[in-house]
């Protein structure tokens, strides 16, 4: 059965008001579409409609009830027809998506993104036996047809996969009805994206979107900053019985499916689909919650120093230092850096990442109704992938830009696996977004022009860590709550609001107080709604990076080529693997203590800035 890339967003996304004056930012790109389909009417789109309900009904009709008796070739020909099918639909998906995210308001698109999911969704229900099969072969039967046959072995990853699975499979009819209700699942989905695309603040006399609200909190002038906090608790607050309908229904659904599956937590679906170990993530948890004092707790006490208060509010969490200069730094200036930097890691990379800026793969500008924060999106391994972003020239911005050209490079790379092994799971996706981000970093940091330019992106940078890795298991540990909550009924908002700032004031640390209104800042985060649990990759990324940029530092032979044989494996191999060539291993405590003391060790270099 098809599996479809997910669109989703960066959680720490830049914000801005669109660009009423000051430096310009030059020529913001935007996307071609047309590698993809040159319009919702285009014959190419017809025809691959067409062949997709044909390809599924004639792969069900030669394959169902038959998996059992097929040979070494026979199992590679059904593989590989299945990932044709895979590639056709994540093409039409990928176009049907990326066209509503350029503007999720516009009825249009909505409806033709909600019919494209339908007609899919119909053509494939019949491939659901694929996986429920492929999971009644016994395990000896299966391995001996691999060793027989090494292109069929090399989708050895796949079948493990799919059959982690096993365990919690359900009845060929009940798989099928669960596919079918996938659609209404989305739907939710829908109705959260267009409620927060619609939402508008009066800040200052002036309106704005839930973008240009959100970056008014890292504004130099401390009023705009709780002005625009107060404004955004105002909307949340009227709101949010709908993002406490969105959460509960969307908890309960799961909920069910956990219960029917058998599965042992909410979280179990998730550490399976991101091929992990749940003591992994354990270990991974319990390493940042041991050292929120050492990180977060420190440096927000520094922070507040700085800031010269005696108790820092949630607007000043992201404010800039005092002694920062504003400055806008156009998209050719921001092109420039990042591609000096990944050039300079290696040539390959710099060519990787050229097109992206060429070719209309990058849309860049903020514009009414697109969809907030950032990301990048795979499509298909055919095509190309393309990148996100609402960019309005603030240093951050071009972190964003790093880090998300940095998932456009993987995905290039991995592409060569095929449509099946090529998608990374989410706790590998992000190796080479945050890798490419420090990359970054370091060329900003080595170019500073003196001590207090080093020390706003020294502080920039713990900052940004800080959102990756301690906001991410505080929000990680938000949802545990949350689902486990809603195992005992329905939650009100003020339930979801005890949970949300339950977890807060641990994270952040007794530098903070929290206004009225800031409890129910858990309504506007996305990855809550399309993505349950996804969070905690984006700490497993950080840590994972920082470890392999520890040992890139110390000079590791033939670490480049290594590098690049980790992006282009996708998701071939297990994170176990992947890691070996570098000396690393995930399962050892002492590898996300690794990754953390390279935070720690920005902190010591800001505390001496201090002496």
């Amino acid at each position: 059965m098809p599996r479809f890339s997910a669109l989703l967003f960066e959680t720490v996304p830049t914000f801005e008001k669109p660009e009423t004056g000051g430096a310009p930012l030059g020529n913001l790109p935007e996307w071609d579409l047309s590698d993809l389909y040159s319009s919702e009417n285009a014959a190419e789109l017809k025809r691959d409609l067409d062949w997709l309900e044909r390809a599924c009904a004639d792969f069900a009709a030669d394959y169902e009830g038959k998996l059992a008796g097929l040979d070494a070739k026979g199992l590679l020909d059904c593989v590989l027809r299945d990932e044709k099918i895979t590639q056709v639909a994540g093409r039409i998906m990928s176009y049907a998506g990326l066209r509503y995210y350029q503007q999720t308001t516009d009825a249009g698109r909505a409806k033709f993104l909600s019919d494209c999911q339908e007609k899919i969704t119909n053509f494939t229900t019949p491939l659901v036996f694929f996986s429920l099969e492929l999971n009644r072969i016994e395990d000896d039967r299966l391995g001996a047809l691999m060793a027989e046959n090494a292109d069929l072995a090399r989708y050895e990853p796949v079948f493990r996969r799919i059959r982690a699975m096993k365990p919690y499979q359900l009845s060929d009819e009940l798989e099928k009805f669960l596919h079918d209700l996938g659609v209404v699942g989305d739907a939710w989905e829908r109705l959260f994206d267009e409620t927060i695309a619609g939402l508008e603040f009066e800040v200052q006399g002036e309106t704005l979107g839930i973008e240009g609200t959100l970056n008014l909190l890292t504004e130099q002038d401390r009023d705009t900053r709780e002005a625009a906090a107060r404004e955004l608790a105002r909307v949340f607050g009227e709101t949010i019985k709908v993002f406490s309908r969105v959460h509960n229904t969307q908890a309960k659904e799961k909920e069910i499916v956990d219960r029917w599956r058998g599965m042992p937590s909410a979280q179990t679906a998730r550490h399976l689909s991101n091929d992990v170990e749940p003591e992994v993530v354990e270990a991974l948890r319990s390493a940042v919650v041991a050292a929120y004092p050492r990180l977060s707790h420190r440096y927000y006490e520094l922070k507040r120093k700085w800031l010269g208060l005696d108790k820092m509010q949630v607007w000043d969490r992201n404010a800039p230092l005092p002694m920062e200069v504003t400055r806008k730094i156009g998209w050719d200036e921001a092109e420039q850096m990042v591609m000096t930097a990944y050039s300079a890691f290696d040539p390959r990379m710099g060519e990787i990442a050229e097109p992206f800026f060429r070719k209309g793969w990058i849309d860049a500008g903020v514009k009414p109704g697109k969809a907030p924060g950032a990301f990048a999106h795979p499509t298909v391994t055919d095509a190309h992938p393309y990148v996100l972003l609402n960019y309005l020239g603030k240093p951050r911005d071009v972190m964003t830009l790093a880090h998300e050209l940095g998932h456009g490079v993987h995905q290039v790379l991995a592409a060569g696996q095929g449509e099946l092994l090529s998608s990374t799971p989410l706790t590998l996706a992000e190796t080479a977004s945050v890798f490419g981000e420090m990359l970054t970093f370091r060329k900003m940091l080595d170019t500073a022009r003196d001590d207090a330019e080093r020390k706003v992106l020294l502080a920039g940078k713990v900052e940004d860590m800080i959102n990756t890795v301690v906001r991410q298991i505080a929000f990680y540990d938000f949802e545990c709550k949350l689902h486990a909550a809603r195992r005992g009924g329905e939650l009100t908002p003020d339930d979801i609001n005890a949970l949300w700032m339950s977890v807060q004031a641990e994270s952040l640390g007794p530098a903070f107080e929290f206004m009225d209104g800031y409890e129910s800042f858990w309504a506007y985060i996305p990855h809550f709604v399309h993505s349950p649990f996804y969070v905690y990759a984006y700490a497993f990324g950080d840590g994972l990076v920082n470890a392999l940029y520890s040992v890139y530092a110390e000079g590791a032979e033939g670490f480049e080529e290594k590098y690049f044989d980790m992006l282009k494996a996708g998701g071939s191999k297990h994170h176990k693997d992947l890691l070996v060539p570098f000396g690393l291993d995930a399962s050892d405590p002492g590898f996300w203590d690794k990754g953390l003391s390279m935070i720690e060790g920005f902190i010591d270099e800001l505390e001496a800035m201090e002496g």
